[in-house]
């Protein structure tokens, strides 16, 4: 189990897991509009009653009848175990980023994380939780729907806390690559590629190197501040192995096609955080020079 009680949290934490309330937002919209369409003038005077009891309630009327996500930025932040741990584990990637940059004579600047449910709206856009944990790059944010915790261990079978910090690991990776640059290089690759297949290599390319820099994270982590526990590593080998491409198609039913990989497979992805872990060094982790993936 990961060491991560009575360790110091981040404040780059924003918690919107308190405006879950906005979920039935499909219902309510429709309930509004079947309103106005039957009851014309005194149907808005009603919408208009239920959209101050919204406001009240924390929810966005007008977010709600563009069919938006609902959810105001004033819901209260849940204290819990969840919103601990994550608050720990982005503090321990912030110390471990922070000594990297600065050994390299420059600032780390800290990503925010965002807790939701069910859906949120990001600079990237609209997304469900469907979609899994990602980093926007337009508003450099972390987002994560912490029922994932949940569905690592009963969909994917991957027991253990270790890896949910791995997950948020991978996706501080991302940060890493758009504040030096390579998500841009990545893009502008994918649009001069000649075809789907190549694109999606380039995409394989950079999950797999953010999984070397969780791997890296993991090496500072459990060597200089005792982070992590007998086991630890084998559990996010065990995560990187669940998730990977050629895994989640055959569990899906079809056939492995690595042209469609996105993220690579399970032996690429458990093979690349290993690189990161036991080397600690990011020049390790150049999955885009790499003789073979």
């Amino acid at each position: 189990m990961v060491r991560w009680r009575g360790r110091r949290e981040s404040r780059n934490v924003e918690d919107r897991r308190g405006a879950a309330a906005a979920g039935g937002a499909g219902i309510l919209l429709m309930l509004l509009r079947l309103i106005v369409g039957r009851f014309g003038i005194r149907g808005l005077l009603i919408v208009g009653v239920i959209g101050v009891g919204l406001y009240m309630a924390g929810v966005n009327p007008l977010a709600l009848l563009q069919g938006g996500p609902a959810a105001t930025q004033t819901a209260e932040p849940i204290d819990d175990e969840t919103s601990q741990f994550v608050r720990v584990i982005l503090a321990e990637t912030e110390d471990v980023w922070s000594q990297i940059f600065e050994a390299a004579g420059e600032d780390y600047p800290e990503p925010t994380l965002v807790m939701f449910y069910g859906s949120v709206n990001s600079a990237c856009g609209y997304a469900s939780a469907a979609v899994g944990p990602f980093y926007c790059p337009a508003d450099r944010k972390l987002y994560l729907d912490a029922s994932f915790f949940e569905e690592m261990r009963q969909r994917f079978n991957v027991p253990g806390d270790f890896p949910a910090a791995y997950v948020i690991a991978h996706e501080v990776g991302h940060h890493i690559q758009t504040i030096t640059g390579v998500s841009n290089q990545v893009r502008t690759a994918q649009q001069r590629a000649r075809g789907e297949a190549e694109a999606n290599a380039y995409q394989v390319m950079m999950e797999l190197q953010a999984d070397c820099f969780a791997g890296v994270w993991a090496h500072y982590a459990d060597r200089t501040s005792g982070f992590l526990d007998e086991g630890d590593i084998e559990e996010g080998l065990a995560a990187a192995a669940a998730i990977g491409d050629d895994t989640l198609q055959r569990n899906a039913g079809r056939r492995v096609t690595p042209e469609s990989f996105t993220h690579g497979s399970s032996e690429q992805r458990q093979r690349w955080f290993t690189q990161g872990y036991r080397s600690g060094d990011v020049n390790r982790c150049d999955t885009f020079n790499a003789a073979s993936l």
